[in-house]
C-alpha cells in the first residue's frame, strides 16, 4: 500500500473510532425514559396549533429531486468552464456532450409529466369516465 494514504486512512479510522465512542458513552450514559409530555411535538417552545401531519403531493418531492439533480450537475460546469481553453476541443466536445446528457434526462422528466405539478384529470373522482 503506497505511503501516500496513510494519513487519509488514520483520518479515516480517527474519525470512524471517535465517532462510535460518542454514541456508545451517549447511549450507556443517556437517560432512556420518555413519557407523555416528552414525546409530544412542540413549536418555538409552544403547542402546535394544527396537525404536524399533513398530507403533500408526492409532487412537490420529485419536483425538488430533479431540481437537486438538474443543478447538481450543471454544478460541474463551472470547473469545466475554466479549463475548457486549456483542454481544446477534446474537452470542448466532452462538455458539449454532458450538456446534451442533461438535456436529455430533462426532456425525459419533462415527457412522464415530473414538472407538472397540477392534479392529473384521469386520477380524479367522476372526472374523465374513471370512477
Amino acid at each position: 500500500m503506497p505511503a501516500q494514504y496513510f494519513p487519509v486512512l488514520l483520518t479515516l479510522g480517527i474519525a470512524l473510532a471517535l465517532g462510535t465512542v460518542i454514541l456508545l458513552i451517549s447511549w450507556l450514559l443517556g437517560d432512556q425514559i420518555g413519557g407523555r409530555i416528552k414525546l409530544t411535538t412542540i413549536e418555538s417552545g409552544l403547542p402546535l396549533l394544527d396537525r404536524s401531519h399533513k398530507r403533500i403531493s408526492i409532487a412537490f418531492f420529485l419536483v425538488a429531486i430533479d431540481f437537486i439533480v438538474f443543478d447538481l450537475e450543471a454544478a460541474f460546469l463551472y470547473p469545466w468552464a475554466l479549463i475548457v481553453r486549456q483542454g481544446s476541443w477534446p474537452l470542448f466536445a466532452a462538455i458539449l456532450a454532458f450538456i446534451a446528457l442533461i438535456l436529455v434526462g430533462y426532456v425525459y422528466v419533462w415527457k412522464k409529466g415530473g414538472l407538472d405539478l397540477s392534479p392529473r384529470r384521469d386520477l380524479l373522482p367522476g372526472v374523465g369516465g374513471v370512477r
